[in-house]
């Protein structure tokens, strides 16, 4: 199923201060999340950020929160963020069909808010690079577990590339900048 930029929305779940530092090879994952997040912008593509229990996991990092055009972030305490109120009527608000998604934990808030999305009749793209664990296993699972749930497995660059559809733009040349 290929994805365009006008019917896509991208959802950040949970890059908080005592969670992103417990991530396996996170300053790894937090660049490759922050190249998503930064192309999506520059594709005009809506964002949805989320924060799980943000009085005891805090704030969105400042890596993640710091990116120019980033909205504030919803606070939740379901691990599916479609099982929040306030952020299911966002992305309704949207009105697209296809959910990239980035975050943590993969194994929990990412994977549970997957197959959520599934059920809604999203089109699901998961960015592997942009999701994390505490224990690699457990990303591993998630990422095999969201595949078959019906969830298209990719990447940052691969994703916006897609989204991107052609070369020649000065869109183009700054995506194209933000992967290098």
């Amino acid at each position: 199923m290929r994805a365009y930029a006008a019917d896509t929305a991208l959802l950040v779940i949970d890059y908080q201060e005592k969670l992103v530092p417990a991530m396996v090879d996170y300053a790894e994952w937090l660049r490759c999340s922050q190249i998503l997040i930064k192309g999506m912008i520059e594709l005009d593509v809506p964002v949805i950020v989320t924060q799980q229990y943000t009085k005891g996991l805090g704030e969105t990092v400042h890596e993640i929160r710091g990116i120019e055009g980033m909205p504030d972030g919803f606070d939740k305490i379901s691990f599916s963020c479609l099982e929040d109120e306030n952020i299911s009527a966002a992305l309704e608000r949207i009105s697209v069909k296809n959910v990239v998604v980035c975050g943590c934990e993969a194994h929990i808030c990412v994977l549970q808010t997957v197959i959520d999305l599934i059920a809604e009749e999203y089109n699901v793209y998961v960015a592997a690079d942009c999701i994390a664990s505490r224990k690699l296993s457990d990303k591993q699972a998630a990422l095999k577990r969201a595949e078959q749930e019906g969830a298209y497995i990719t990447t940052a660059e691969a994703i916006l590339f897609e989204l991107l559809g052609r070369a020649g733009s000065d869109t183009f040349k700054r995506i194209s900048a933000l992967v290098k």
